[in-house]
């Protein structure tokens, strides 16, 4: 029976115009139903996510920071992974020459950036939280540095990723239909991601990952969570990818896909 399920946020809970009312309406069934409900998302634990994670379980765990962080439904450190220092001062160094957005999260929510640009602004208005401007190379020895995060043009993306692919970190690409054309590429330690986290929130609720966990997700950043549960379900939108990796795919966020996918689950507990 499946107890426990993992919800994306940005393609799954998130669509084009935030979280649509169909969404809640699922979500608030599938609790009267007795599923337990995890926030699954690349996004740090502020404003409008932190939110969205006590709506879905104000007593639950959450995964937040691509798998770095897991905050219990008040918002508090449940479990973070820091980033090892060379790789991530090596990202700075590379987000500098090549004057390109670099975001970096501390595991209690610290939000930092060191030069402004229109997709780090698109990027802040989505989460709801302003960064604050520091050298980021100095933030490090100041907070437990969990994520670093390039926020770039999809074109830029194609020649950067390479580089990215050599700094020595684990790299998670995601997108959102509320910020089309932009590129969220995040950079956690070597490991550390959705499914390491997951394993810790299951453990955490006393529930078996491949047997009692079911997960809904629509980018590459949850292809390995997909594959690990009992029940993998993939947005519309998703790449193809992801959608080979799921048991069912569902409408888009924007068409209720999300509705469609916890009744699924719900369905499947008997």
């Amino acid at each position: 029976m499946i107890r426990l399920v993992f919800v994306d946020a940005d393609g799954t809970l998130v669509g084009s115009q935030g979280v649509p009312d169909c969404a809640w309406q699922a979500v608030e069934e599938a609790r009267r139903r007795g599923l337990r409900l995890s926030l699954s998302t690349g996004r740090l634990g502020r404003g409008r996510t932190l939110e969205f994670a006590r709506r879905l379980d104000p007593r639950g765990f959450h995964i937040f920071q691509s798998g770095a962080v897991v905050l219990d439904g008040e918002g508090r450190v449940a479990r973070a992974w820091p980033l090892p220092q060379t790789p991530y001062h090596r990202a700075v160094d590379l987000a500098r020459a090549e004057a390109a957005v670099l975001e970096a999260y501390a595991a209690g929510g610290g939000f930092f950036a060191e030069r402004e640009a229109a997709e780090l602004r698109a990027h802040a208005e989505l989460i709801g939280v302003d960064p604050e401007f520091r050298d980021l190379h100095a933030v490090f020895f100041e907070a437990p540095v969990v994520r670093a995060q390039f926020v770039v043009p999809e074109d830029r993306w194609r020649w950067l990723r390479g580089a990215v692919e050599g700094l020595g970190l684990d790299l998670h690409e995601a997108t959102s239909p509320a910020t089309p054309g932009i590129v969220y590429a995040s950079l956690t330690a070597p490991g550390v991601g959705k499914l390491k986290a997951a394993r810790y929130v299951a453990e955490a609720l006393g529930v078996e990952l491949g047997r009692e966990a079911a997960a809904i997700g629509d980018g590459k950043n949850d292809l390995e969570l997909l594959r690990a549960v009992r029940f993998g379900v993939a947005m519309g939108n998703a790449p193809e990818e992801v959608k080979r990796a799921a048991r069912r795919v569902v409408p888009p966020a924007d068409e209720c896909g999300l509705a469609e996918a916890l009744e699924a689950v719900w369905r499947l507990r008997p």
